[in-house]
């Protein structure tokens, strides 16, 4: 982890003609990456759009669900970003939870954490097999591939395999990114506590049990932003995450940031409350001091040195979560954000 982390935005659309007109937005207001999450409509799907109406932009999945997909396809499809983007694009995974990946795609999910790994391991014997370097032979616990002909392989490309990002809550899936990764990508549900007794002790463990250097991790830290100079508008900005916060901390597992944070107990009410669809109840177990924790209140001016001062020292790249959700709500948002992505840039550089 450097102390001159990135700046990126987090969003996507509905459309891949949207799409396009998302990134480019994003990529003119001065981000230096898009990650676009899994929705409604298929990642890599809308990953493209976005490469076709970019020049510069960084992009990354955050996140592909993994289980879903033999991770031949997802070589497939980050090999072919990564030579669309001219080498700009990163693959993020996820394992989702249970729920999604049994009833939704109707996959299997026995065994998560072992089974990324070994989804990861088996994406990087691909590539090997993509560049020609290795005949394609890989036998695992959960994936087995031995058949690449010329005609079906990509075949070699001149930029670096696209980086392999994964993400974690908790402790060991957070040490298996530190073996086996190139990134970390935190979930928005987090504070400093939990990053710092949790998240970057179990990536360092990981790193040093697999003979990396320490800080080979890149630590990808989003972070939800009420920003207004308008009082008013900020506080409803603060209602909106205090929502999410409880959808989020509802899920089973993410209790630990609760728990590590000083609110033990919070994430098993919020399960509670959930299962007996009380969701007004859910929003009200989220308190200010939660709030304040799990993401950034500010003014505008004032938003690029909070994100240095919360994040500078810790991430690799700080992304803000909520910029496409305001773009569409408020007409003078992206010259804004512009404006945050400039002196976010000269105040890390004066640092």
């Amino acid at each position: 982890m450097g102390n001159a982390p990135t700046l990126s935005a987090f969003g996507a659309a509905r459309t891949p003609a949207a799409m396009q007109d998302v990134a480019r937005r994003v990529e003119d207001a001065g981000f230096e990456r898009l990650w676009v999450p899994e929705g409604g409509q298929p990642v890599f799907s809308m990953c493209t759009a976005a490469a076709l109406g970019t020049s510069s932009l960084g992009l990354g999945t955050s996140v592909a669900v993994a289980f879903p997909r033999s991770p031949m396809l997802t070589a497939q499809a980050a090999w072919m970003l990564a030579e669309a983007t001219g080498g700009r694009f990163v693959v993020g995974l996820g394992t989702q939870v249970r729920a999604h990946v049994e009833r939704r795609f109707s996959a299997e999910f026995t065994s998560p954490g072992p089974r990324m790994r070994e989804y990861v391991m088996a994406m990087r014997a691909i590539y090997a097999a993509f560049r020609g370097e290795e005949r394609l032979a890989f036998d695992g616990d959960f994936y087995s591939f031995s058949l690449l002909t010329p005609e079906w392989s990509p075949g070699p490309m001149e930029h670096p395999d696209p980086p392999i990002y994964v993400a974690g809550v908790r402790e060991w899936m957070c040490r298996m990114v530190g073996e086996i990764a190139d990134g970390m990508l935190v979930h928005p549900l987090s504070t400093i506590a939990y990053l710092d007794e949790l998240v970057v002790p179990a990536v360092r463990e990981g790193e040093r049990s697999a003979g990396r250097r320490p800080g080979e991790v890149a630590l990808v830290c989003p972070v939800m932003t009420a920003v207004s100079d308008d009082e008013e508008s900020r506080a409803r900005q603060r209602e909106s995450i205090r929502a999410r916060l409880a959808f989020y901390g509802s899920t089973p597992g993410y209790g630990v940031v609760f728990d590590l944070s000083g609110w033990p107990g919070v994430g098993e009410q919020l399960r509670s409350l959930q299962r007996e669809r009380d969701f007004e109840g859910m929003v009200k177990v989220i308190t200010d001091d939660m709030v304040d924790a799990m993401s950034i209140t500010s003014t505008w001016d004032d938003l690029p040195g909070a994100l240095l001062d919360r994040y500078g020292d810790r991430a690799d790249d700080i992304v803000c979560y909520s910029v496409v959700e305001q773009w569409r709500k408020e007409p003078d948002a992206p010259d804004r954000w512009a404006d945050v992505t400039r002196r976010f840039a000269e105040q890390r550089a004066a640092r």
